[in-house]
Parts: C-alpha cells; structure tokens; sequence
C-alpha cells in the first residue's frame, strides 16, 4: 500500500477542514484529487506530506506513519504545490543540486539524479539560466523536477498545470503518463478533462467529507442523473412542457428560446431510461417540429457539479 488513510481530521478554530476521510493508494496508480475551493483537498494534501499536523486519525506512506515516522514517510513523496516557491537567484542545475543535497540525496548520485529529473521535464536547454528570468511552463518543470530528483516513489502533484497554456499543459500531461510506470501519482487539479485522460481513478472531496471514489467512467456511469436529452421543437412551450413533464422518466425539465418560434428543452432522466424514441413519437403525434433530439452522456465535470452542489 502506497498512501493508507483512516479517519483522518483536521479542525481549526471554528471548522473541520477535513472530517474522518479514509482512502487507500496502491503502488503505480495515478489517482485524482477532486473538490471545489475550500473542500478540504490541499489540507489533506498537507497532512500526507507533513506539513501540516492533524486533528486525529492516522496516515502511511510506503508503511510509514506521516506523523510518528515523518522522515522514513518524507522520503517517499515528491510534493509539487500549487505556487511552486523556487529560488530565482539561482540558476536551474544549481538549484536542483542544492534541492538534491537538502533531501539527502548521496553525494555520489546527485549529479546523476539531478541529470535524470532535467531529462525527463526537459529542462536541458534552460540549466544553466537564471530562474527568475524563466517563463511561467518553465518554472512548473523546474517545480516538479524538484520533486522528483530524490527519486521518491509517491509524486504528490497540486494543480501542476496551473497558469500553463494548452501546448505545456499537454506536455506536462505528456510528462505524468511517463512517470506512471514508475511512480505513483496523487493528482490534484481543477481541469476535469485532464483527470479523465490522465486518471485511472478519481476521489472527490467535498466540505471535508469523501463523496466519490472509483474510475472516471464508472463514476460518470452511475451518476444520479445519468444523462442529458436535447430537443428542439417549434410548438407551444406551455404545452410541450406539460406533455414532457408528463414522463415519468423525466427528473427536471429547463426551455429557452432560440428563436423564430423554435424552443430549446434540457431533459435530465432517470439512470438507465431511453426516451429519445417516446420524444420523437410524441412529437409526431402532436405535430410539433422537431429538428434537433439528442442524449449527452455524463462526463467527469457533471459527476463533479452533481456531488458538489448537491447541499
């Protein structure tokens, strides 16, 4: 077991940031870490790297005990935060050697391991460059080629992908998948498409509390409301309302206008219900106008706003 969470807390004064959350990391699994602002995640991931005590409960890293064991647990975890704080009078090999040293790296493999993590985050063309004259995708690389030069076999990553622009998001994506085979890999981000393509499982944290764990497709599957239909018709909304919410299928019903007596209606149904048929026919038979009927299945951001907004 790579991470092994059980009951773990944090209160401050007033509030419980994170409240009795239990999960479980097995070696070589890339895992998102998924919740809105304030939903307790960058505690969390504080606590598993030591920099933050908690209220109560325990957690081990590669068997060791993070609170009563930190170092033995340190040393597993690569840890990359959010707003990466990097020596900027330093230029990039010097910084990851002296990065290298501080976390006890053997004096005989640092040039080594510092040389490894630069390869793989592609830092050769800037190693010798000031770090405070590097772009902003630049200084993410430096960041996580931090966290991996001591090599450790947990790379906690908090939004590493932050203030990127597409092209270097998709190389630090391009950079994760590489890593997986050798590392396990605690995601925390706010672009949902990136934990589908990257995460093999997802963990959303919301108010503190645990409120989904299992794969993105699983997830997206048993989502509540298990789909979206579209259907534009040119008819009385009043009634086309009333004929639709009619149905027992039919959780919520919204219409707008489009236009030329055209109106646009937003199904949510019930999980596992076809009513794309039953729509066309109903249609057909009342003489309304169809000309859009379509079903939106359920992605990772709608599980992620159903089980966050959902109190």
């Amino acid at each position: 077991m790579m991470i092994d969470v059980q009951n773990l807390t944090k209160r401050f004064a007033g509030r419980t940031a994170v409240d009795g959350i239990s999960f479980q990391v097995q070696p070589g699994e890339i895992v998102g870490f998924l919740g809105p602002n304030g939903a307790g995640k960058s505690t969390t991931m504080r606590m598993l790297t030591g920099y933050l005590p908690p209220t109560s409960g325990a957690a081990c890293i590669g068997g060791h005990d993070v609170f009563h064991d930190s170092l033995k647990a340190r040393r597993e975890i690569g840890f990359m935060p959010e707003n990466v704080p990097l020596y900027e009078d330093m230029r990039v090999a010097e910084y990851l050697t002296f990065r290298a040293a501080l976390k006890g790296v053997k004096i005989r493999e640092v040039r080594s391991s510092v040389e490894r993590a630069m390869e793989y985050c592609g830092l050769g063309e800037v190693r010798k460059k000031m770090i405070g004259t590097l772009s902003k995708g630049f200084r993410q690389r430096v960041g996580l080629a931090d966290a991996l030069v001591h090599r450790p076999r947990l790379l906690i990553l908090d939004e590493p992908t932050n203030g990127l622009d597409p092209n270097q998001i998709r190389q630090v994506r391009s950079l994760i998948a590489q890593l997986a085979g050798e590392h396990t890999i605690l995601l925390s981000t706010h672009i949902l498409s990136e934990v589908e393509m990257s995460c093999r499982r997802v963990i959303i944290i919301n108010k503190g509390t645990i409120r989904a764990d299992d794969t993105p497709e699983a997830l997206a599957e048993n989502l509540q409301s298990s789909g979206t239909v579209t259907v534009e018709l040119q008819a009385g909304p009043e009634e086309v309302s009333e004929q639709i919410q009619g149905m027992g299928a039919v959780r919520r019903l919204a219409s707008s206008d489009v236009g030329e007596g055209w109106h646009r209606y937003e199904l949510r149904v019930e999980p596992g219900e076809e009513i794309r048929v039953e729509l066309a026919e109903l249609a057909a038979a009342r003489h309304w106008r169809l000309r859009e009927l379509t079903l939106h299945r359920a992605t990772l951001e709608d599980v992620f706003v159903e089980l966050t907004q959902r109190e």
